[in-house]
Formats: C-alpha cells, structure tokens, sequence
C-alpha cells in the first residue's frame, strides 16, 4: 500500500508534534512545517524511530512563498498530498488595551493567514487530483472568546468563517476534497511556556486539561472520517453549545473567572524569552508543564466518534427488546 502523504504545520511542538507522531504509528510520509529546526529535527527523527518517513522544512507560515515551496518539496520528496493539517499558531496574553498593533498584526499573520495560505497550497494540488482532506485545527474560542487572548481568539473565529466559505465552494463545485475543522479543548502544550505574555502570574490553559495527544487521536480520526466539524472535549462542547443560547451570561462569566483561570498562583518571570518573532530553542516536544492535571482522554469525543455505531447498537438491542416482549405475550 502506499504511505499516505501528510502536512504538518506546526509540527516541531504541542499538537503538531503529537499529531506526526500519531500518523508516523500509521506509516505515513510526513512534511514537517515549523520556524524551530531544534524541534524540526527531533520530530523527524520521532517519526522515522515509529516507523514513519519524515522531511523537516524550516518554514514561516505567514510568509505564503514559503509555504508554497514547502509544498512543492513535500510532492517532489513523497509524492502527492493527501493530507493537510493546519496548527501553527502564535499569541500574546494581554489585556486589548496594553496590545501594540505589531503583535495583533502579527498574532493574526501565523495564526490566521497561516491557515489561508496552507489552505491555498494544498487546494493548488488536491483540486486538479479531486483528492485529499484539509484539516484546519480550531478551539472552542473560535465560537466562546475569552479575555486577554484577544488576538488568538479573532484569529480562531476568522479560520471559522474561512472555513464555511471555502468549504461551501468545493460543494458548489462538487469536488472530493474535503474540508473540516476540529475544534479543541484547553491542552498542555509548551505554549504556555513561550507565549508572550503581560500577565502577572504564570499563564496556563483553563481546565479542565486534555494532553495533546487527546487532540492528536482526534485529528487522526477527522483526517480519515468526514465530518464538517468535530468537537473534543465536553468543555468544548458546553462552551460552543452554551454561546449560542447565553452568550451574554458568557460575557459576564468570564470577566469574573476569565482572568485568575487562565493563570497559575507563580508569578511571571518577566524576562523570559518568547516565540512571537522568533523559535525559542531548544525542542520542547509536545508536552507542556501541566502533566498532572491534564486528562488522557475524552469520553466525548470516543461517543461523538462512534455515535453511528452506537445508535445501530441501540435500535438493534430496542428490536430485540421489542421481539421478546412478543415472544413473551405469545408464550
């Protein structure tokens, strides 16, 4: 059989990192987009130790020319493109009113137009082939924002709507390829780490914690199982469901938890180096520092998975119930 071909943008840490290690399991022939070459190096070297094969591109996804020459190095290296996963992500904790207009334009550049331009690369090559999956890795703040992540959040909500239109378009032109969005829960990732940050304490994700590779399982399956969009995480779910019916209760919500949830009892170190414009070395694989407060696994995502299974299940064992109750008044 032949590998599977797979882009990975930011594959050298956090998500991206235990999603090539997820699909290097599966045999697959693995790009590997990201700015750190510390962490570039040690991914590949991951994924061909688990049996995949693997090429580090050092590549600023904000920047669409490089993009498109990873692109082009991906297919001249493995071949056709199947598959397209879009994760690099930048930010900066801080109150709006402390941002400066470089990091918002900046915030947005990776973690938005990153998305548009690997989305634009891959369709140059999937639409004439009418083949492949892009997958656009999201949050429960691209629906739910939260405070003093203002950027990110714009950002996540812009890839939402993206995706919808780009999405809408290969239906109105009956194309195969195949576009979806999963939207993630809080995880322990390094970014906690290297995120710029103005806030007072240290910054964490706001629990309840899922590690990343309950993420990177999850983009597994949505990579090879269609759906428009998936949801990890019953936090996910509440938060997405929850604006909908109460966003205002949202609002007032979060300005009271929004803040001390989103950091620890330490205080900042306020010299410490960060990622907005340049890698910090050295790799930092995919964990961050919360281990011992991140969940595993979800059991939401296991039943959304398997929803269609469970159903025929169910109808299956109601005929049964039906039929004894038959058999019974028969008897």
């Amino acid at each position: 059989m032949a590998r599977e071909v797979v882009v990975i943008t930011g594959a050298s840490a956090g998500v991206g990192r235990a999603t090539a290690r997820t699909f290097a399991r599966h045999g697959a022939a693995i790009a590997l987009l990201a700015r750190g070459e510390d962490g570039l190096e040690d991914a590949r070297r991951e994924v061909e130790e688990l049996g995949g094969q693997a090429l580090a591109i050092p590549t600023d996804v904000s920047k669409p020319e490089e993009v498109e020459e990873a692109a082009k190095k991906t297919e001249q290296t493995f071949g056709p493109i199947d598959i397209w996963i879009n994760d690099a992500m930048t930010s900066v904790f801080s109150p709006f009113k402390e941002m400066q207009p470089d990091e918002y334009r900046r915030v947005t550049e990776v973690t938005y137009l990153g998305y548009v331009y690997g989305t634009m690369a891959a369709l140059k090559r999937m639409l004439p082939r009418d083949h492949g999956m892009i997958v656009q890795v999201g949050s429960a703040l691209a629906y739910r924002a939260i405070p003093l992540q203002s950027a990110y959040c714009g950002a996540k909500h812009a890839i939402q709507g993206f995706t919808e239109s780009v999405r809408s378009e290969l239906f109105h032109d009956k194309s195969k390829v195949r576009i979806t969005m999963v939207q993630m829960p809080a995880l322990n990732t390094p970014q906690f780490s290297w995120v710029k940050s103005r806030l007072p304490r240290q910054a964490q994700p706001v629990p309840p914690i899922y590690q990343p590779e309950v993420a990177a399982e999850a983009i597994y399956h949505a990579a090879h199982h269609y759906r428009r969009e998936w949801y990890v995480g019953l936090s996910t779910t509440i938060a997405i469901q929850g604006n909908k019916f109460f966003p205002g209760l949202g609002d007032r919500y979060l300005a009271k938890t929004g803040y001390a949830s989103q950091q620890t009892s330490e205080p900042a170190d306020p010299n410490r180096p960060d990622n907005l414009w340049h890698p910090v070395p050295p790799d930092h694989g995919a964990h961050g520092q919360f281990d011992d407060r991140s969940r595993s696994s979800s059991i939401q995502f296991w039943l959304t998975s398997h929803r269609t299974s469970l159903l025929l299940a169910m109808g299956a064992f109601m005929g049964l119930l039906g039929l004894g109750k038959i058999f019974l008044k028969s008897a």
